[in-house]
């Protein structure tokens, strides 16, 4: 009997060991939600704004690609490929000018060379580079870039390119079939262009850095600048319009404006958005921001359908008779839909983007007509939103 009563004992102090324990779990819980929750929504300064001068540039030459198993330009289709052939041959001390008739090689192709300058990049920087296909090449799988000089917007070259080309997909023909899996005319090539000239920009020596907004908005931007003064402890930004916020390096950095850059772009800030709603014509697509609202609103929507269907008939005469013909008999059959189950939606004010998403689907409509269903709210002037349509 005083087994039984310990274990009794033992059972009755468990259990409000237990509800302690789901309670604590179930407190934490609902911290670690409601802490998270505010933080998934803001997003780092690095993420939705630039430096002033921390940029990339866009880089394009022309070139020629060779080893080619007979995939090349025609020269006869593409002078371009043709003159740029003798200019290089000239250039290596062969003279092709005399046969020009005879140059018929089907293993050279003219190309595009595009690439991009990332930011600081020093002398001897490696970059990736893509090819693209000029002429009438059908493929540049086994080919070799040459020496290809890379320009920047001011005609300067910036890097050299050249290497092996390596393709993402392939061509295969034959007498009655043929077969192309991604394109066989765009290639790249990894680490294939080396870096001549530098871009000049000294960041240590700035006094003041502008940062600019990738998604201009004018809460966005005070937000930024609220955020840095906060951070500095100072009132060293400012926001100067809905897309650009200068900063000022405080003393106490000095010229350790790195460092300064490195402390800003780590804050995180609750970018803001405008209403607006974005729908792609050709498509179907429709993009709607959570912000958003319909005033009290009804839609009714439905279509008129006729079906004419024409099922001809074969008449022939019975056996034994005389004087009869074989006839054909029209059958026409005409339906009417009018899709009555189609009802009266009201969206009531202020309604969210799930709210009216929901709403209107419940009636049944497809994403087309939902195109001209939000023209026509924003017509009535029942939308708080921007209409973009592309």
């Amino acid at each position: 009997m005083k087994a039984v009563s310990g274990s009794h004992s033992r059972t009755r102090s468990a259990g409000p060991t237990l509800l302690r324990l789901a309670a604590a779990a179930a407190v934490l819980w609902f911290t670690v939600v409601t802490l998270a929750a505010p933080a998934s929504a803001a997003s780092r300064i690095k993420d939705i704004a630039d430096f002033e001068g921390v940029r990339e540039n866009l880089l394009v030459g022309y070139g020629l690609v060779v080893g080619l198993n007979g995939t090349g330009d025609t020269l006869s289709k593409s002078p371009f490929t043709q003159q740029s052939l003798v200019a290089m041959l000239e250039r290596l001390g062969v003279n092709t000018r005399d046969n020009l008739t005879k140059l018929d090689t089907k293993n050279i192709a003219a190309v595009m060379v595009t690439a991009t300058l990332k930011p600081f990049a020093r002398q001897g920087t490696r970059l990736d580079i893509t090819v693209n296909a000029l002429g009438d090449s059908k493929s540049l799988q086994g080919g070799t870039l040459l020496v290809t000089p890379l320009l920047g917007a001011d005609g300067e070259v910036y890097a050299v390119a050249q290497g092996p080309v390596a393709i993402g997909g392939f061509s295969a023909k034959g007498a009655a079939e043929s077969i192309t899996k991604g394109t066989p005319t765009t290639g790249r090539i990894a680490n294939g262009a080396i870096v001549e000239r530098e871009v000049g920009f000294d960041l240590a020596k700035l006094k003041s850095v502008k940062i600019a907004l990738r998604n201009p908005d004018l809460t966005t931007a005070r937000r930024i600048a609220e955020a840095i003064n906060r951070k500095l402890k100072t009132p060293a930004a400012k926001s100067l319009d809905p897309a650009t916020v200068l900063l000022s390096v405080p003393a106490s950095y000095g010229k350790n404006i790195v460092g300064l850059l490195t402390d800003i772009e780590q804050l995180t800030v609750q970018p803001d958005q405008v209403a607006k709603i974005i729908i792609d014509e050709q498509s179907g697509v429709i993009v709607m921001g959570d912000r958003v609202r319909i005033s009290t609103v009804a839609i009714a929507q439905g279509n008129l359908t006729i079906r004419i269907t024409e099922t001809p008939q074969v008449s022939q005469p019975g056996p034994f008779t005389t004087g009869g013909a074989t006839a054909v008999v029209p059958r026409t059959r005409v339906r009417v839909g009018e899709q009555k189950d189609r009802k009266l939606g009201i969206l009531k004010h202020g309604v969210t983007l799930q709210q009216m998403v929901a709403s209107l689907n419940s009636l049944g409509i497809g994403p087309r007509d939902l195109i001209s269903i939000l023209q026509a709210v924003k017509a009535a002037g029942a939308m708080q939103a921007d209409i973009e349509v592309r």
